[in-house]
């Protein structure tokens, strides 16, 4: 279920903004894989991922962190503008 934002204050805002339940167990948490490692499809893959050119899993959480804060960062200016 999507959280309606638009009756959410500022301060639960800035908890939840940009956060999408995972459909499959409902987690509303950046999911943290334990794993050391991830599969490419080929070298161009691992490039592209490497140099940021394609989303995707690497060695390090940053990445998908990063996006969620984005958009985290991005709802909490659009309220504070309203």
């Amino acid at each position: 279920m999507a959280l309606d934002e638009s009756i959410l204050g500022f301060d639960t805002l800035a908890v939840h903004a940009g956060q999408v339940p995972d459909p499959t167990t409902g987690a509303r948490a950046v999911p943290i894989y334990q794993t050391s490692s991830f599969v490419f499809r080929d070298a161009q893959h691992a490039a592209n991922l490497f140099s940021l050119a394609e989303l995707g899993n690497i060695y390090t959480r940053l990445r998908a962190v990063l996006q969620r804060l984005r958009r985290q960062v991005v709802r909490l200016q659009k309220r504070l503008l309203s």
